[in-house]
C-alpha cells in the first residue's frame, strides 16, 4: 500500500513537472526566432574604448554632419570603359542618391587610369544600423546585372557589412535545422529505439527556447551585447552540451534500472550518482566562458554571458524536465531493448569497453608513452596556422558580390581607394604630419579633407576644414585595406606620425580596426588563456577532492588542444586551401576545446573515483573505463557532429571553429579520454588521488567504507 502511495506520488511529481516544462517551453519557443532583431553585426563598435581607431571614429564624428559607412560602386569592362558606361553609371549615381539612407549629393564617378573602370562612392548614414544590408541591396538593384560585358559590383566597408549581415540573418533556419537533424540521427543509432530520442530532443528543444528569452530580453535592454557569431554558437552549443547531458543521464539510469524495480528509485540513484558530474560540467563550461568578460573586445564579452546562459538554461532543463520525462517513460521508453531489474554488472553490457580497459591494464605504460608522443607530433602543425586578420576575400567560402568588386578595385585603382587611412593632427602641424605620412611605404597619397569634399573633387588650394583646431588627413593605402600589406602600413604610419612634435596624431580608418581588433585578441589570449586553466583546475580539484588528478587532467587536455590545432592548420591549408585564421580564433577554439574537452574527463574521472572508493584505484579506473566508455565517446559524437553544423555557413571563421571543435572533441573522446588518461591514471595508481585519504590508503572491498 505505501509502495503504491510512493508510486503515484512519484507520478503526480513527474507529471506536474512535464506540464510545467512544456508550459514554459510554449511560452518562450517564438523568441528563439526572435534573436536576429535584437543582434548587432557591426563589428566597429566592438572595440576597446581606448584603442586608437575608436579615438578616430569619436574624432571623426566632428568632421562630418552624418558618420557614414562607405558603398564603392565598380563598373569594369576590361575592352576599356565606353562613353555609354559612363553615362551609366552617371544615370545609376543619381538615383542611387535618392535611396533612403544615402547622404547625398554624390561625386561623380571616378575613372580608373588605365580606363577599364568607374567607381561611385556612395555614403551610407551610419544611424541606418543594421539596416544598411536594405541599403545595399537597393544599390544592387539599381546597379542592375552584368550587361555586353560590363560588369557591376557593390563593394567596400558597406558592401562586406551587408553580405555579412546577409549570412547571419540566415543563420536561425538552416543552423538550427541541420542541427536538430545530426542530433536525431545519432540519437536513433545511439539508442536505437523509435521512442527514447524524443525525451532529449524535446529536452534540448527546451533548453534552446529557455536561453532564447533571456538572452533576447538581456540584449534588448542593452544588457549584453548579440552578434551573429555568438548567436550561431548559442544554437550547436545548447544541443551539443545537452545531448551530451542528456546521454550521461539516460546511461546511468539504464544501469540503475538493472538494479531497481521501481523507475523512481533507479532515477533517484542515478540523479545522486550522474548530477555531481553534470553539474560539474556545466560550471567548468559556464565559468570558462565567462572569463570572456575578461576580453578587451566587445564581441568576445558578448560571446561569454550568451554562451553562459545557453549551458546555464540547458543544466536546469537536463536536471529536472529530463528526469520526469524518463520517469513517466518507465522502461518502455527503452523498447525493445528494456532492461530488466537483474541486477546485472553494468560492466557486461559494455563488452567492447571491458576489453579496451583490459588493454590499458595490460599495457598502461606503454600506451599513454606512445599517445603522448604522438599528439606532441601533432602540435608541429601549429607552425602552419597563421594567424591573422583575414582579408575581405577570405572571410566567405564563397565568392560574394563585395569580394568581387574589392577585386575590381584592386586591379585598377589604388587598392585602399574607398577605404582611406583617417589621420587627426593639430593644425599647426598637418603639413609637417602629411609630408611625413607621405614618405610611409606603403602610402599612395595623402590629402587635407575640405568642405566640398562630398560634392566633388576638392578643389588643389582649397583650405582643409578645421574642427577644434584639428585637421583630418586622408591616406589612401597601396595595398588592400584588409591585407597584412595595409596592415604593416599603419604600423609604420603610426610610428612616423607620432613621431612628429606636438602633432597629437591619431590614426584611425577601416584598416586601423583590424590592426587594433587583431592586438586585442592577442592581449585577451595572453590574459584569458590562464585564467581559464586556473579556473578550471580549482573546479577539478573541488570534484576530485585532490591536486595530481587534476593537473595531469589540465595537462592531457592542453596537449590535446594544441594536437588539434595543429593537425586543423594541415586541414586549413592543404585541404580546405585557407590562407590561415583569423586573430580570434586561437581565443575562441581554446576556450571551447579546453571547457568542453574537461567534460569528458570529468565524466570519466568522477565514477573513476567513485569506483576506486569501492573496488580500489587501479581496478577502480578499469571500471570507470568500461561503464563510461560507451556513453563519452557518443557524447563526444554529437558534440563534435553539432558542432560541424556551423560549416553550412558561408563564413570561413565559423567553418573552422566548426571544424576544430570537431575534431579535438573527437580526438579528446577517442585518444585522451580512452586512453591516454586511463593509462596514466592506471601507471601513477593511488597516488593520482592525492592529498586525499584515497591516495594513501591500500584499497580492499572491506575498506570501502573509509575513505568516503
Amino acid at each position: 500500500m505505501a509502495g503504491g502511495r510512493g508510486r503515484w506520488t512519484a507520478t503526480l511529481i513527474a507529471v506536474a513537472v512535464v506540464l510545467g516544462w512544456l508550459i514554459v517551453g510554449g511560452i518562450a519557443g517564438p523568441y528563439s526566432g526572435k534573436l536576429g532583431e535584437v543582434a548587432t553585426n557591426d563589428n566597429a563598435s566592438f572595440l576597446p574604448t581606448d584603442a586608437e581607431a575608436t579615438r578616430a571614429q569619436d574624432l571623426a564624428a566632428g568632421f562630418v554632419d552624418e558618420p557614414t559607412t562607405p558603398a564603392l560602386v565598380v563598373y569594369e569592362r576590361p575592352a576599356g570603359i565606353t562613353e555609354a558606361d559612363t553615362q551609366r553609371a552617371a544615370a545609376d549615381a543619381a538615383r542611387f542618391a535618392q535611396v533612403p539612407g544615402v547622404v547625398g549629393p554624390l561625386p561623380p564617378p571616378i575613372p580608373s587610369q588605365d580606363g577599364q573602370a568607374l567607381q561611385v562612392v556612395v555614403p551610407i548614414d551610419d544611424s541606418e544600423g543594421e539596416e544598411i544590408s536594405r541599403v545595399v541591396d537597393e544599390l544592387r538593384a539599381i546597379a542592375g546585372d552584368d550587361r555586353d560585358g560590363l560588369t557591376v559590383d557593390v563593394a567596400g566597408p558597406a558592401g562586406l557589412l551587408a553580405d555579412l549581415i546577409e549570412v547571419f540573418t540566415a543563420i536561425d533556419g538552416p543552423l538550427l535545422l541541420v542541427t536538430l537533424v545530426v542530433v536525431l540521427v545519432i540519437l536513433l543509432v545511439v539508442y536505437r529505439s523509435p521512442v527514447l530520442w524524443i525525451f532529449p530532443l524535446l529536452a534540448a528543444g527546451t533548453s534552446y527556447a529557455l536561453a532564447s528569452v533571456f538572452v533576447y530580453l538581456l540584449a534588448r535592454d542593452d544588457v549584453i551585447k548579440l552578434n551573429g557569431q555568438a548567436q550561431g554558437i548559442l544554437t550547436v552549443l545548447v544541443f551539443g552540451a545537452g545531448t551530451d547531458y542528456a546521454l550521461l543521464l539516460i546511461a546511468r539510469y539504464r544501469e540503475e534500472l538493472h538494479r531497481h524495480e521501481r523507475p523512481w528509485d533507479a532515477m533517484r540513484t542515478a540523479w545522486k550518482g550522474a548530477a555531481p558530474a553534470i553539474v560539474a560540467s556545466g560550471a567548468t563550461v559556464i565559468v570558462s566562458l565567462l572569463c570572456l568578460l575578461l576580453s578587451s573586445l566587445n564581441s568576445n564579452r558578448a560571446l561569454g554571458p550568451v554562451a553562459a546562459i545557453g549551458i546555464a538554461a540547458t543544466l536546469l532543463v537536463m536536471l529536472t524536465f529530463l528526469p520526469a520525462l524518463l520517469v513517466l517513460g518507465g522502461r518502455w521508453a527503452f523498447w525493445p531493448r528494456r532492461p530488466e531489474a537483474d541486477r546485472a554488472d553494468p560492466q557486461t553490457e559494455h563488452g567492447i569497453w571491458s576489453r579496451v580497459a583490459r588493454f590499458v591494464a595490460r599495457h598502461a605504460r606503454p600506451v599513454w608513452i606512445v599517445t603522448t608522443v604522438a599528439l606532441a607530433l601533432l602540435t608541429v602543425g601549429v607552425t602552419q596556422l597563421g594567424a591573422t586578420t583575414l582579408g575581405q576575400s577570405d572571410l566567405f567560402t564563397e565568392r560574394t558580390d563585395s569580394v568581387a568588386g574589392q577585386e575590381v578595385i584592386a586591379r585598377h585603382y589604388p587598392a585602399g581607394t574607398g577605404s582611406p587611412a583617417t589621420i587627426f593632427t593639430r593644425q599647426e602641424s598637418a603639413q609637417e604630419v602629411a609630408r611625413v605620412a607621405q614618405g610611409v611605404p606603403g602610402v599612395a597619397a595623402v590629402r587635407p579633407v575640405s568642405q566640398g569634399d562630398r560634392t566633388g573633387p576638392p578643389a588643389p588650394d582649397a583650405p582643409p576644414k578645421v574642427v577644434d583646431g584639428r585637421v583630418q588627413l586622408e591616406a589612401t593605402l597601396a595595398d588592400p585595406p584588409d591585407s597584412d600589406g595595409a596592415e604593416r602600413t599603419i604600423r609604420d604610419l603610426r610610428e612616423a606620425v607620432h613621431r612628429v612634435p606636438g602633432s597629437d596624431s591619431v590614426v584611425g580608418g577601416f584598416t586601423a580596426i583590424n590592426v587594433d581588433t587583431s592586438d586585442a585578441s592577442t592581449r585577451d589570449r595572453n590574459v584569458i588563456i590562464p585564467v581559464v586553466l586556473v579556473v578550471i583546475a580549482v573546479i577539478l580539484a573541488l570534484l576530485l577532492r585532490a591536486l595530481v588528478a587534476p593537473v595531469l587532467l589540465i595537462a592531457t587536455v592542453v596537449l590535446s588542444f594544441l594536437a588539434t590545432l595543429g593537425l586543423c592548420a594541415l586541414i586549413f591549408r592543404y585541404l580546405f586551401g585557407f590562407p590561415g585564421v583569423d586573430a580570434s580564433f586561437p581565443l575562441f577554439a581554446f576556450v571551447f576545446l579546453v571547457a568542453l574537452g574537461i567534460d569528458y574527463n570529468i565524466f570519466l574521472m568522477s565514477r573513476v573515483r567513485e569506483e576506486s572508493v569501492k573496488r580500489g584505484t587501479r581496478p577502480g579506473v578499469l571500471a570507470g573505463l568500461a561503464v563510461t566508455g560507451g556513453v563519452i565517446t557518443s557524447a563526444g559524437i554529437v558534440l563534435a557532429a553539432t558542432f560541424s553544423a556551423l560549416a553550412v555557413l558561408p563564413l570561413v571563421v565559423l567553418v573552422e571553429l566548426g571544424v576544430t571543435v570537431a575534431v579535438g572533441v573527437l580526438l579528446d573522446t577517442i585518444v585522451v579520454r580512452s586512453l591516454l588518461v586511463p593509462a596514466l591514471a592506471y601507471d601513477i595508481g593511488p597516488k593520482v588521488w592525492w592529498p586525499s585519504r584515497l591516495s594513501r590508503t591500500a584499497r580492499t572491498p572491506t575498506e570501502a567504507g573509509d575513505a568516503r
